[in-house]
């Protein structure tokens, strides 16, 4: 099987509007869209400035929102296609020091959700897969404040948990393997995770009905108190 790659700023709209030109004439179509790209952000809202929050919201949400629009009317006319978002389980569960990524992750999960319904009547397939900790470059590129100001002891704690659970985490194979999985399989099925910590994960979020689960579950994660 061959494989062709081609480089892509997922933000540069008039160019990513070219590359889906380009491969429908050379290919008829674009049969299946994995939107991969995505960059994290740490920090809370009084740490973040807009151009920052834009940022994320670029890369995380409006990138694929676009691509998705650029690939359908192809895919509605074929009356076949799937698109398939990377998102995150912070595209279920809200993190401490994560309100800018964790909330263009959940905007992408919402239009997604919301097209699903539409398009599979045209025959085409939306859904979302929602990785825990990988082991890439992820949080090495995240994005930081540069002063933790008075947020320093829980940004910390934070930090510490962070670590640990990368230090745990599934390896890029295996999340590639299951991206793959969830693009090509021929299930009726919106949400998928890429490994059974993942289901574990957003499940304290999509069964909590009333805020209470998830509050519980990251509180500790910025607790500074100390044992006696």
């Amino acid at each position: 099987m061959a494989l062709e790659v081609r480089a892509l700023d997922v933000t540069d709209h008039a160019a990513a509007a070219r590359l889906v030109e380009e491969l429908t004439a050379e290919f008829g179509g674009v049969d299946v869209l994995v939107n991969n790209a995505g960059q994290g952000g740490v920090g809370t809202a009084e740490q973040l400035s807009m151009d920052q929050i834009r940022a994320q919201a670029e890369v995380n949400y409006f990138a694929p929102v676009h691509l998705a629009k650029l690939v359908l009317p192809g895919m509605r006319e074929r009356g076949r296609g799937t698109i398939l978002t990377v998102t995150s389980v912070g595209g279920a569960v809200g993190q401490p020091f994560a309100d800018a990524y964790c909330g263009a992750k959940f905007a992408v999960e919402g239009f997604m959700q919301s097209l699903a319904a539409v398009a599979e009547r045209f025959g085409v397939h939306v859904r979302v897969i929602e990785p825990a900790a990988v082991a890439s470059d992820f949080v090495q590129n995240a994005v930081r404040p540069t002063d933790a100001g008075a947020y320093g002891e829980m940004l910390q704690a934070y930090a510490s948990r962070t670590a640990g659970a990368f230090a745990n985490a599934q390896s890029a194979a295996d999340a590639g393997a299951a991206i793959a999985a969830a693009a090509l399989s021929g299930e009726v099925r919106f949400r998928w995770q890429s490994s059974e910590a993942a289901t574990a994960f957003v499940g304290v979020s999509l069964a909590d009905h009333d805020g209470s689960r998830v509050r519980a579950f990251t509180a500790p994660w910025i607790s500074t108190d100390r044992p006696a």
